[in-house]
């Protein structure tokens, strides 16, 4: 009797250990926060997730892509806390079909459109116009149906009624990121992307920079989805982007910061 109720003794003792250590376990697990995040933000938001999660214990997961590409993904049900949009067209699309938290949104920074090629290259351009010279015969943008960076794009070469006429000369990107790579790889002559993008190599040469009076105004929202679970967690980061550290981050990265009044 005696060795069987130290055989008990021990189990219980074994089976409390065991739950102490799933509760401390479980305690130190950090927060997750998932991110879906236009792709011309990725080196700038992932500075500032580091920040926010070195000070809030929160490990932030970043969904970098093309913002229709996030929003469809979104819509079909992909788990999300914050969506970050590089133009207001996704974020519409999404509350109107009632995926988002519509007082959360925030604009949070502007952008412009530049033309460029490689650094190498022997181009010069003071109008689009050049464009339709025989010597320039690939021209990289962003497909316009999916990545906001061709969207603005084709607004801008419209605006000059150079569509059609250059309509052979189109080499389409997924993203603002691949549309860059077609010049620095060679498979492109030049490229329209947002002024941004041109921080990431210096291989790079802004050849012009398109008027804003050509397209619509860049403008990056950020949004918390109505589904998170984690609402309060993605209000704060929320807030955290408006910050001026954030700011700082943003501004060091060519985006024009909009500062919350």
């Amino acid at each position: 009797m005696c060795r069987m109720f130290k055989f008990f003794k021990v189990i219980c003792l074994l089976s409390v250990f065991a739950m102490l250590s799933g509760c401390a376990t479980d305690k130190h697990e950090p927060v997750e926060l998932s991110v879906f995040a236009a792709i011309s933000l990725k080196d700038a938001l992932t500075e500032i997730g580091e920040a926010f999660s070195a000070e809030n214990q929160v490990k932030v997961y970043y969904n970098f892509s093309a913002s229709t590409t996030l929003q469809r993904q979104l819509e079909k049900g992909a788990s999300g806390d914050v969506f970050i949009s590089a133009s207001p067209r996704q974020v519409v699309a999404l509350e109107t079909n009632g995926l988002l938290e519509t007082e959360s949104r925030k604009d949070l920074l502007t952008n412009r459109l530049v033309l460029v090629s490689d650094q190498s290259a022997g181009i010069s351009m003071e109008t689009l116009t050049h464009l339709a010279i025989p010597e320039i015969s690939r021209i990289a943008i962003g497909h316009p149906s999916i990545v906001p960076a061709g969207a603005y794009a084709k607004e801008a070469l419209v605006h000059f009624e150079l569509w059609d006429t250059l309509q052979s000369k189109f080499v389409f990107g997924t993203d603002v990121r691949a549309t860059l790579a077609y010049v620095t790889a060679g498979n492109a002559d030049v490229a329209i992307v947002y002024q941004t993008d041109t921080t990431l190599t210096q291989r790079i040469k802004v050849l012009y920079q398109l008027p804003a009076e050509a397209y619509t105004p860049i403008i990056y929202p950020a949004v918390v989805m109505r589904n998170s679970p984690r609402k309060q967690l993605a209000r704060r980061f929320m807030n955290y982007l408006h910050s001026m550290e954030s700011g700082e981050v943003f501004e060091r990265h060519g985006f024009t910061f909009l500062i919350v009044k």
